[in-house]
C-alpha cells in the first residue's frame, strides 16, 4: 500500500505546502477540505496517510513544529485546523488509487487573487503523471507544472512574448526553468503561468518580473 501511494504522498505534502504559502499574512487558516478522486470504492482507499501529509504540509511552513503520521490529527486540532475529506467517485479504470487531490482552505485572503475558486476559496489541485506530482489546477486556472523544485505563479494579460520576457528575466539571474505551464480563460484574455524552477530567483529578479506592464500579479511559492 505504501508503494502504491509514495508518488501521491509527495503530491499531498506539497499541495499542502502551496495552499498555506497562498495565504495572506494575518489570515487564520482553520477550515480545510481534501477532495480525493479515485475509481476506487471507498473501502479500497485509506487516506489517513495521505491527509497526515496534507497537514504536514499545512504546519510545518509556517511554524517549528514536526508534523509525522502519529502526531498529525493531535498537531491539526491543537492548532485549530478542521481538516475535511471527501471522495469523489470517478468512473474508469481503479488501476491507480488516485486521479487527483485538491486542496481548499475556506474564508481566508490570499496573496495570489487568482488562486481564489468560484466559491471564495484558495484552492489547488494535483495529480500524479509518471509517478511525478504535478500541480494541475489553481483557483479557476488549469495549469500543469512538475512539483519540483519550486514555483512562480503569475496572472497574467494573455499576449505574445510574455513566456519569452519571463524566461529572459530569469536567465539573467541564472535560473533554470524546469517547467512552464500557461492556463486561461480564453484567447487574449486572463491567463495564469506557472513556472517550475530548480532554484529561488532573487527578490531583484522578482521585481523584475512583477514589473512586466502586462503582469497583473504574481508569487513565489517554495517547495
Amino acid at each position: 500500500v505504501l508503494m502504491e501511494l509514495k508518488p501521491f504522498v509527495v503530491l499531498a505534502e506539497k499541495l499542502g505546502r502551496l495552499a498555506v504559502q497562498l495565504v495572506a499574512g494575518g489570515s487564520g487558516v482553520k477550515s480545510i477540505k481534501v477532495t480525493y478522486g479515485s475509481a476506487r470504492a471507498p473501502d479500497d482507499l485509506d487516506t489517513r496517510l495521505l491527509r497526515a501529509m496534507i497537514t504536514k504540509g499545512l504546519i510545518e511552513p509556517i511554524s517549528c513544529v514536526f508534523v509525522n503520521l502519529v502526531n498529525a490529527d493531535f498537531t491539526a486540532k491543537q492548532r485549530g485546523l478542521r481538516i475535511s475529506e471527501e471522495r469523489i467517485l470517478l468512473d474508469g479504470s481503479p488501476e491507480s488509487p488516485l486521479e487527483f487531490i485538491q486542496v481548499q482552505i475556506a474564508n481566508v485572503e490570499s496573496r495570489f487573487a487568482s488562486s481564489i475558486s468560484e466559491l471564495g476559496e484558495i484552492k489547488v489541485e494535483g495529480r500524479v503523471k509518471d509517478g511525478v506530482p504535478h500541480l494541475t489546477k489553481v483557483g479557476s486556472f488549469d495549469v500543469d507544472v512538475s512539483l519540483e523544485g519550486s514555483i512562480i505563479l503569475c496572472r497574467q494579460v494573455d499576449q505574445p512574448g510574455m513566456i519569452g520576457k519571463v524566461g529572459s528575466i530569469l536567465g539573467e539571474d541564472g535560473v533554470n526553468v524546469s517547467f512552464m505551464s500557461v492556463g486561461r480563460i480564453a484567447p487574449r484574455n486572463q491567463a495564469v503561468m506557472a513556472i517550475g524552477v530548480d532554484d529561488p530567483p532573487s527578490k531583484e529578479t522578482l521585481k523584475k518580473i512583477g514589473e512586466i506592464p502586462a503582469i497583473e500579479e504574481f508569487v513565489f511559492l517554495k517547495l
